[in-house]
């Protein structure tokens, strides 16, 4: 498969160590199109929302991705099925916007744009992306560092080269941009909208810049280079979100007079300081390439917003200066449930200063930032503080998680309604479609559920009984969403009548339910599961209906963009029940929680022509993360809470080197796949949670299957 041609094609020109080679940043990148998958067929013209991952050059949590763009407007620029290069952008996430600063190396162009290229000259690896441009016979070489682009060009033509600023372009809306030449070897200049400054060195001189349409959408520069030389050309460009003299500042001291070489060095040094925290034993090679290759996808956002100097943007546009590293906020609808407490597993620094950052803008506007949906900041940050990540002003954090909390017109919206009711209502829309936006009622009281039982936790640890006491009784608000006469969270008028008519299978963008339906929220009460339990009739019930959710067939006439890939109702393409698949934990059949796992793991990812495919958007990293904690045998059920559920690991042996330096090994001794007893530093496990401290002390897990 090409999935692992990729993998070996990343090594050619140099040599890394045991764990990049693994990694292949094309995963995602390729589209998903089998309606056996998808659960329907593509309409005409539709590309499903399916990896949106781009293939260029980032550090762990870095301000610059530097890859390549194929189609402004999608997800993350790169679609593997183009065949044309516009140029390599220099900010990237994969949620249709950055893609900022786009440059393109060119020859003769002539007055189109763009270059052809094929997937048989084209190779990455973590930190590094490489590609012919055909048309301009130029081969491009790309690395980076945490705030920098170091970009190589070899032309085979040593005349009539060109760099292209296509500086009306970006994924996000381009206000205004400007651009100058500075001196015969560098270029400055600003993009308005993510306002993003940059200051670029030229090895070669600069003849003149043409710039056209300046400040524009429609507008562009072209630097001129001088003819002569026959040595790669080689572009190093800094970033800031501050100023140019920043940018100026980052790049002189993040790569100054460093080869480029050197810098590809270091990058590859810097991703195997965070792969090698994993190693395994046993398993495929596909399982190797996913796992590796998921684990790198986990480390790329949020993303570094400050500059060496300290400077940063804060969230009100003012230029500060701080002692901490200054981070955009998480994807937190999606990336609470499982890549926030990845990142604080293996990069504990780095979460303490997300949080920090979470807490300045919470002290500049007055709420810690939320993200699309619900108040899971409450439990990416309650999550890390129970872990022992605590070098921060929890006090205060957590008095603004008590605002948010409880404020109207703050950071969630409908709280006031949710605090008086227990619930949120919708109004009575006869007949609702795919795209109805309304208050996503079910949805939300679920989630503020799960956000008060995280503020709650921080309340006991602090001492705060009365809040803990309100909050975990306002927890328990997710079951005035159960309708016992269909055994569906089911949405609610203002009189708290039950919504007519109701199809539990019908998909919706925001009524009742936030891109989901009844099916795949009706299992999401991570806090009280025995609660849940309860509401089904108990686990003979709830098992009953468990089952119902993984065979009751999707219906193909169901099409939602971002309600994709199933295994009967459940969706595994987006997030809202990716805990169901553990559920049959809790009523004692692991067997069966197993079997559904297996069957993600293998055949969802790395999927379609070319194992280039993932089954939904990677939101940031949680597909990613989810693969990882599955495929190694613990996952965060309840990501608030400073404990994980055991499954069977795909490979033989996990080692995972812990930050504070302690092992955990995880075995697997039999081929089997149900789980007959588990282990823990050689006593007898009841239950099937292990506890974090064993990623303070290190310890062993053997799990026996049979």
């Amino acid at each position: 498969m090409l999935i692992f041609l990729l993998a070996s094609a990343a090594t050619k020109s140099q040599s890394v160590s045991n764990f990049s080679k693994y990694v292949n940043t094309f995963i995602g990148t390729a589209p998903l199109t089998d309606p056996k998958i998808l659960g329907y067929e593509l309409p005409k013209g539709w590309r499903s929302w399916a990896g949106l991952t781009f293939p260029g050059s980032s550090l762990p949590n870095a301000m610059v991705q530097l890859s390549p763009i194929t189609e402004y407007g999608s997800g993350a620029g790169y679609e593997y099925e183009d065949s044309v290069i516009y140029g390599f952008t220099h900010t990237n996430k994969g949620h249709w916007n950055l893609c900022n600063i786009p440059i393109l190396p060119m020859s003769n162009p002539g007055s189109k744009f763009g270059s052809k290229f094929s997937h048989k000259n084209e190779s990455s690896a973590p930190g590094f992306y490489q590609v012919y441009l055909e048309d301009y016979k130029i081969n491009v070489s790309l690395t980076s560092t945490l705030r920098t682009g170091f970009h190589k060009y070899e032309f085979k033509n040593k005349t009539g080269r060109e760099i292209l600023f296509d500086m009306g372009k970006a994924n996000s809306k381009v206000s205004t941009w400007n651009i100058e030449q500075e001196g015969s070897y560098a270029i400055k200049g600003f993009q308005g909208g993510e306002n993003v400054y940059f200051y670029a060195i030229v090895n070669t001189q600069i003849a003149k810049i043409d710039k056209i349409d300046e400040g524009k959408p429609t507008g562009f520069a072209i630097a001129h280079l001088a003819n002569g030389s026959v040595e790669p050309v080689e572009l190093k460009i800094g970033l800031s979100f501050v100023s140019t003299e920043n940018a100026k500042e980052n790049l002189l001291k993040e790569i100054g007079n460093k080869s480029f070489e050197t810098i590809r060095k270091n990058a590859t040094q810097k991703w195997e300081s965070i792969l090698s925290s994993i190693q395994v034993k046993g398993g495929t090679e596909k399982q190797k390439v996913m796992l590796y290759s998921c684990l790198y996808r986990s480390f790329l956002w949020p993303a570094l917003r400050s500059d060496v100097n300290g400077e940063f943007t804060d969230a009100n546009r003012k230029v500060v200066k701080s002692n901490f590293r200054y981070y955009t906020e998480p994807s937190l609808w999606d990336t609470y449930r499982n890549k926030d407490i990845l990142l604080g597993l293996i990069s504990p620094d780095v979460t303490l200063d997300v949080i920090k950052s979470m807490k300045d803008v919470g002290d500049k506007k007055g709420f810690i930032p939320t993200f699309f949906h619900g108040d899971h900041g409450s439990s990416s940050i309650a999550g890390a503080y129970l872990r022992g990540i605590d070098n921060f002003d929890i006090k205060g954090t957590y008095q603004i998680l008590l605002k948010n909390a409880n404020t109207p017109g703050g950071a969630r919206p409908y709280v006031e309604e949710y605090i008086a009711k227990g619930f949120i209502s919708e109004p009575d829309i006869p007949d609702p479609k795919v795209e109805t936006k309304a208050s996503a009622g079910v949805s939300k009281t679920l989630e503020y559920s799960y956000d008060d039982y995280s503020v709650a936790q921080i309340a006991k640890k602090l001492g705060d009984t009365l809040n803990y006491r309100i909050l975990m009784a306002r927890s328990k608000n997710y079951k005035n969403m159960f309708d016992p006469s269909t055994r569906f969270m089911r949405g609610k008028l203002a009189d708290g009548s039950w919504i007519k008519p109701f199809n539990p299978q019908f998909p919706y963008y925001e009524y009742m339910y936030r891109e989901a339906n009844a099916w795949q929220v009706s299992f999401f009460a991570p806090h009280d599961m025995k609660g849940l339990i309860e509401l089904y009739g108990g686990p003979k019930g709830f098992e009953s209906k468990l089952d119902s959710l993984f065979t009751v067939p999707w219906n193909p006439n169901y099409i939602a963009r971002n309600v994709e890939t199933m295994i009967g109702q459940y969706c595994h393409g987006n997030q809202p029940d990716h805990e169901a698949p553990f559920s049959y934990h809790f009523i004692g059949k692991p067997e069966k929680s197993q079997k559904i796992l297996d069957n993600i793991l293998n055949n969802l990812y790395g999927i379609g022509d070319n194992g280039l495919a993932l089954c939904g958007m990677d939101d940031a990293g949680e597909m990613s993360s989810w693969y990882v904690f599955s495929a190694l045998g613990l996952y965060p059920f309840s990501a608030t809470d400073a404990e994980y559920i055991l499954t069977v690991p795909l490979f033989d042996e996990v080692k995972w080197r812990t930050s504070t330096g302690k092992y955990i090994t995880i075995s697997k001794p039999g081929k089997g796949r149900a789980i007959t007893n588990i282990k823990v530093n050689g006593k007898d496990l009841k239950g099937y949670f292990v506890s974090h401290d064993l990623f303070i002390n290190g310890g062993k897990i053997n799990i026996l299957t049979k």
